[in-house]
Formats: structure tokens, sequence, C-alpha cells
């Protein structure tokens, strides 16, 4: 190696494309963290994968007078619209889905017996906040400022 030579720094700016790997992990995230809530939200209303009304802490059924299955509509309803606001804003979104994934984790770390389950959600928590720092390089919205 040269004096001179320099090494690839992970603070220098990548160009958008691609080829790029670092905005493949971007889009794949976006993607994903697109898909998934959508299809968690949709299938509150449907029960195709799962009665979600049993990932309702007793506590938080309660909470909101006995209406859990009220209550986990409502949630299917936020989760569609933050699957659609992480498509077009992820900046913003990706952090809304990550605060909402917190809030299923403190849930379901109130019901014995899902802590797997709440485990697995803190990984997709992970993600959404790896996805929502990616998005402050390679969102279009940012991109184009």
């Amino acid at each position: 190696m040269q004096p001179n030579q320099e090494f690839s720094r992970p603070d220098v700016f990548h160009p958008i494309g691609l080829q790029n790997p670092q905005h493949q992990a971007y889009r794949i995230l976006q993607v994903g963290f697109v898909l998934l809530p959508i299809i968690t939200g949709v299938d509150k209303f449907f029960h195709f994968l799962v009665n979600w009304d049993k990932y309702l802490a007793p506590v938080v059924n309660r909470m909101v007078g006995g209406h859990g299955h009220g209550f986990m509509l409502v949630a299917g309803v936020v989760e569609i619209a933050a699957g659609i606001g992480v498509a077009l804003k992820p900046t913003i979104f990706a952090y809304v889905v990550a605060a909402w994934l917190l809030g299923i984790i403190i849930n379901l770390l109130l019901i014995p017996g899902f802590y797997d389950v709440a485990l697995r959600d803190f990984g997709l928590f992970l993600g959404a906040l790896a996805l929502a720092r990616l998005s402050a390089a390679y969102s279009v919205h940012t991109a184009n400022k």
C-alpha cells in the first residue's frame, strides 16, 4: 500500500444506485416495512394468518373497556397507514413503525408465554430503526434536497 492511498470510509456518501450495497439494503428494508405492516394490518380484519386478538394483553384489554377486538381493528388501520407512510415518507414513518413495534413489545411482555414473539418483534424494531437511519441518505425525498 502506498502512503497516500485512502481507505473507503463509512462517512463518505456513496452514490444511489442498484449496484450500491447500502442502497440495496435500504430498499430491502423499505419494501419489507411497507408490506409487513399492510399485510398484518389487513389481516386484523380477516384473521387469515392468526387471530390477532390473542396477542392483546389482558391488562390492555381491560384498559380499553373489554373491547379488545375493536382495539385490534384500530391497530390494523394504524398499521396499514404506517405501511403506506413508509412507502411515501420513510424518513418519518420508519420511526413511527419503530415506535409502534416498541408498543407491541411492551404489550407482549405483559403476556406470559409470548416472550419469543416479543424478541422477534425487537428484531423488527431494530430493522425499522436501521431503515429510518438509511432513509436519511437514500430516501427520494432526502436525495432531492
